[in-house]
């Protein structure tokens, strides 16, 4: 009977026919044993706890439902041992959440036969191929969270079917291509649908205008695409609390949105998108014209004028340089291949900018105290002789690189300036080769001691977000603030130092581009045991911009959870795998345990201060693929969007809201 009647519907409307006679012969347990395959391969932890010899309540990332809705419950034995009821077509599957669980396979499109599935997160994973039309005949699907993952094709047309249900939409940090399409109805409203995140794709054609007729809609980001054409106008009539239309390419003027939208939003398009909140289209018109019967001057005027200006400069800069003296035996660092031979043969010394104060007899002669010893060097709090401690990094012999190699990268560590780095202020190299790095000293310590130490002191949530938006600051001045992007290689608590305002100072930075190979691959083998290495780095030797982000991403995941990441030497070296004990929480319901009790206080709850959408950020940034992770300007405008509202008066210096 059911085959007969699958044979008639099919001629009118295969789909919901399909899955009616599927719902006849089979359960929904049945169901995800068969596509458990399809997600992940055998030895994935939480798709081997799929399996016809567990209790159902035994699934990992399912949430199971009887008729009606009522989730089932697992708090009494009976239900706890049944071993029978996968197979029961009366228990339904509500909710799968599976965020970055290691899923490597590609989204089976049998998923849209459960029928009562209502939340489907497979975020941060590593699954390929196109979303599968059929997601769009759900019949109750609310929630679709595909984020952070490697799914490429187009985005279903079908998408939009789900909209009489559809709350939240994430296709964001993915590989999907074409154009946004249109719903099968002209005049389709989409009434619940609050958030959409299609941003970080390769989408192109226009901004939809039909995003405008969705009248629930609160969150639009479409930025980091290859949308072209205008904004459309209708977009200002809606009641969006967010919209990111940044790093496109378009063009026109921007609607008069009646909400305060930033320039963040709106920035890298075409030069010629004007309006508020960016330049005047007057300014851009006026620009364009050339200035009435002025002539234009082409591109290759334009740059050769520039280069003309910048060749006067360098060489206006040399003749300066030579004909000045050098009464403390300095040599200014911005022409660090014009050494010169010191007179007394005590070594010659690099000046940075900050650094003019120092000579060579300052270093030489200063009072140290060992603040650390490691593999590749010890570092000193020295204290100068007419006032004042700066920091001295002695790096062991035979750890660095070769002169031809060191030089142009200490050369772009002192030209390294910003807020959240602890800036080089001087090199000096000896007689015999002895290698001294001069810093600033930071009184109040690290971020390791302030979380870790005895009788440390209280960082509530205010005081560690601070820290945490500071130190990916710093982060992304080195990877963007250059010509070449400088990777930090050695992120960890340690070392990020805070000031007295709480502002953080990340320190130990490029380390790698100074040291020889063995010396480098020493300092990452002691970064793995601390828990900071990216898994990547396993079989490749070089660190990169997306190992930063997974350092970054246990760092805070440490300043959420307070607990020190890596080999616990305390407790028999004990390994402590930070991602791993929040993905146990997620699964076991008791995420906002795992919170440090200190974070906690005064706060309302974790997801309304931003915990848990810092808690998802972190492990974004901790995903096993490197192509998974953000990028460091992502994880800025994440942080900066869940700013604690009260800010104490040590927030920032002289009780300001931070930049």
């Amino acid at each position: 009977m059911a085959f007969k009647l699958f044979l008639v519907c099919s001629i009118l409307s295969w789909m919901p026919c399909f899955l009616l006679t599927f719902a006849q012969v089979t359960s929904d347990g049945i169901l995800l044993l068969s596509l458990k395959g399809t997600l992940g391969d055998d030895d994935n932890f939480l798709l081997s706890t799929w399996n016809a010899s567990s209790p159902i309540c035994q699934w990992r990332g399912i949430q199971w439902a009887k008729q009606g809705n009522t989730l089932l419950q697992c708090n009494t034995s009976l239900v706890r041992s049944n071993l029978t009821l996968y197979r029961d077509p009366s228990i339904f599957v509500y909710s799968i959440k599976l965020p970055a669980a290691g899923l490597t396979g590609t989204i089976p499109r049998e998923l849209a036969k459960l029928s009562s599935l209502q939340e489907l997160y497979l975020n941060v994973n590593m699954l390929k191929g196109p979303i599968p039309l059929e997601l769009g005949n759900s019949q109750n699907l609310a929630v679709l969270s595909l984020r952070q993952n490697q799914l490429n094709g187009t985005i279903p047309p079908s998408i939009w079917n789900l909209c009489n249900q559809l709350v939240e939409l994430d296709l964001d940090h993915n590989d999907l291509g074409g154009s946004i399409p249109d719903p099968a109805l002209l005049n389709e409203t989409c009434p619940t649908l609050q958030k959409i995140d299609l941003s970080i794709n390769h989408l192109e054609g226009s901004v939809p205008t039909f995003l405008s007729q969705f009248s629930g809609l609160r969150y639009l980001d479409l930025s980091n695409n290859s949308l072209s054409g205008t904004i459309p106008a209708a977009l200002a009539n809606m009641s969006l609390t967010t919209l990111n239309l940044a790093y496109n390419n378009l063009t026109g003027t921007i609607p008069s949105f009646s909400q305060n939208f930033s320039q963040n939003d709106f920035v890298g398009n075409s030069p010629s998108l004007c309006g508020s909140p960016l330049q005047a289209c007057s300014v851009i018109q006026t620009s364009n014209q050339g200035g009435g019967n002025h002539s234009r001057l082409s591109p290759g005027a334009v740059a050769g004028i520039v280069i003309g200006l910048m060749a006067f400069m360098v060489v206006a800069v040399s003749v300066l340089i030579a004909l000045g003296t050098s009464k403390d035996r300095k040599i200014k660092g911005e022409f660090i291949n014009e050494f010169e031979e010191e007179e007394s043969g005590e070594g010659r010394l690099v000046l940075f900018e900050g650094g003019e104060h120092l000579t060579v007899d300052d270093v030489l002669n200063a009072t140290g105290q060992v603040l650390s010893k490691t593999s590749y060097g010890t570092l000193y709090k020295a204290k100068l002789a007419q006032g004042g401690t700066i920091v001295l990094r002695l790096l062991r012999e035979g750890t660095a690189k070769d002169l031809e190699s060191f030089l142009p990268a200490i050369n772009d560590f002192g030209r390294l300036r910003h807020e959240n780095l602890v800036p080089l202020r001087a090199y000096y190299e000896g007689q015999r080769g002895e290698k001294l790095l001069a810093y600033d000293y930071i009184p109040k310590g690290s971020l390791a001691d302030l979380l870790h130490s005895a009788g440390r002191q209280t960082l509530n949530w205010a005081r560690r977000h601070k820290i945490a938006l500071g130190a990916a600051r710093g982060l992304a001045h080195l990877h963007s603030g250059l010509e070449t992007p400088i990777i930090h290689g050695n992120l960890k608590s340690k070392n990020v130092l805070v000031d007295e305002y709480y502002v953080s100072h990340l320190t130990d930075y490029g380390l790698d581009r100074l040291m020889s190979p063995s010396a480098a691959a020493e300092m990452m083998e002691a970064s793995s045991l601390e828990g900071y290495k990216a898994p990547e780095l396993q079989k490749m030797k070089r660190a990169n911009t997306k190992t930063d982000i997974y350092s970054f991403g246990i760092l805070l995941l440490e300043i959420l959870m307070g607990k020190r990441p890596g080999t616990n030497a305390s407790v028999t070296n004990e390994i402590v795998d930070l991602p791993s004990i929040v993905k146990d929480a997620v699964l076991e319901e008791r995420t906002t345990q795992i919170f440090d009790a200190e974070i906690l206080k005064g706060l309302r709850s974790p997801a309304d201060d931003g915990l848990i959408q810092a808690l998802r950020l972190a492990m974004g940034c901790c995903a096993p693929s490197p192509t998974a992770r953000p990028d460091i300007k992502e994880v800025i405008r994440q942080l900066e969007e869940i700013r604690p509202k009260l800010y104490s008066p040590l927030y920032t210096p002289r009780g300001s809201i931070p930049d």
